[in-house]
């Protein structure tokens, strides 16, 4: 278990467990839905972002955020993960572009990517 000192003299501990769910079919089925609206709604807000070209989580959550509660029926907590994991996204795609982790110059997928990242071809 990690220890490390803060401020002063405080002896901070972090501790992470790790639990199994064992839903009721009503609650499994209830998952299930809530999961396909969060990925209906990511897919909906990555098509926002890059159409606007927002990528930042603040400004994306200004265009977003209202919608994606209102369409799917997901809690704010919800709503604004599924914006925040969109930014991530592309901030991970970008980041990968950059690294040059996504193949060759001339390769598809990195067209792709940069295409995505920067909203036009190059």
């Amino acid at each position: 278990m990690p220890v490390r000192q803060a401020a002063g003299s405080v002896t901070v501990v972090k501790l992470t467990v790790q639990v199994k769910l064992l839903p009721t079919p009503v609650q499994a089925a209830a998952l299930e839905e809530t999961l396909h609206a969060c990925n209906k709604a990511a897919t909906w807000v990555s098509s926002v972002a890059f159409e606007k070209d927002i990528k930042r989580n603040f400004p994306l959550l200004e265009h977003t955020y209202t919608a994606v509660k209102d369409r799917w029926g997901l809690g704010a907590q919800a709503a604004q993960h599924v914006i925040k994991k969109t930014c991530d996204a592309y901030t991970t795609l970008k980041a990968n572009l950059k690294a040059g982790n996504l193949g060759k110059p001339t390769s598809k997928l990195r067209e792709l990517a940069r295409y995505k990242v920067r909203g036009r071809p190059t």
